[in-house]
């Protein structure tokens, strides 16, 4: 039998007709207030997920247990988060499993912490790192909320310098000069293992490539990736929605190589040996 819902944990309440959704933490005797009304905790505690509640006024909630990108859209945001469509694409290039050991730089609001925090497991590691003291302590908040304390290391760390952890399983950078922390990167990372980032301009993409090719990876994808919802009514017909989620970034993903016997490692730098320039 499924568990039921509880006081202390967090559920996410559904206005089905209008698509909009609530993160609401059960409390003995409180109540969440919408604009359609209120529903007492206590109405929601002991139901099973998928029940729909009503407000004071009748309207119908229907509640669920939230999903891993639930949390990462409810996230108190001090920074942009990585959208779920991109978030996809970066965890299969990083090839997440339970018990990986995960480098993160740049944990911004911690959406994608809670992520790969979910994705490695209670034996895994998320070792994250930002240059802001603000920012990380919203993030410490945020991935506790989530129940992921426990398998994050977070710190402070400004890009370019050595990162204090060696032979993770994988790399994901969101900087806004991601080839500055590129290198270190590559030191922290175990051979053959994947580095992911995502950078917003054409400009830093091209630095990024650089950077990649300068110190030893290979394999180097870059995409984007575009999601449009598609309207499905029995009346009006089927269509594309008029709405979508269009560019939000370069996504780059690449694989450290060992230097062949009598190579010498290449020279690295914002456009690296690899670049065109």
């Amino acid at each position: 039998m499924a568990e039921l819902l509880g006081y202390g944990e967090d559920v996410l309440l559904v206005e089905e007709a209008r698509g909009r959704t609530f993160l609401v933490r059960l409390e003995e005797g409180k109540e969440f207030h919408t604009h359609r009304g209120g529903i007492p905790h206590d109405a929601i505690a002991g139901l099973p997920e998928g029940s729909t509640v009503l407000t004071h006024t009748g309207h119908p909630f229907v509640v669920f247990r939230p999903l891993v990108g639930d949390r990462m859209f409810k996230v108190k945001r001090r920074t942009q988060i990585v959208y779920p469509k991109d978030a996809g694409w970066i965890v299969l290039a990083l090839d997440l499993r339970p018990g990986a050991r995960v480098l993160e730089m740049g944990t911004g609001s911690g959406a994608m912490t809670i992520l790969l925090a979910q994705l490695v497991g209670p034996t895994g590691r998320v070792y994250t790192f930002d240059r802001s003291a603000e920012f990380l302590e919203n993030a410490r908040l945020n991935i506790a909320r989530a129940g992921y304390a426990g398998r994050v290391e977070a710190g402070l760390l400004t890009a370019g310098e050595a990162f204090p952890v060696r032979g993770v399983d994988a790399v994901f950078l969101d900087l806004p000069s991601p080839w500055e922390a590129i290198p270190a990167a590559g030191e922290a990372l175990a051979p053959g293992r994947p580095l992911a980032l995502l950078v917003p301009t054409a400009e830093q993409l091209k630095a990024s490539v650089g950077a990649l090719q300068g110190a030893g990876f290979v394999r180097i994808e870059v995409v984007e990736i575009l999601e449009r919802p598609i309207l499905v009514r029995q009346r009006e017909g089927v269509r594309p929605s008029e709405r979508m989620t269009a560019f939000t970034g370069y996504l780059v993903a690449g694989r450290l190589r060992l230097p062949p016997p009598g190579e010498r490692p290449p020279a690295s730098g914002p456009l690296g040996a690899g670049s065109s320039e």
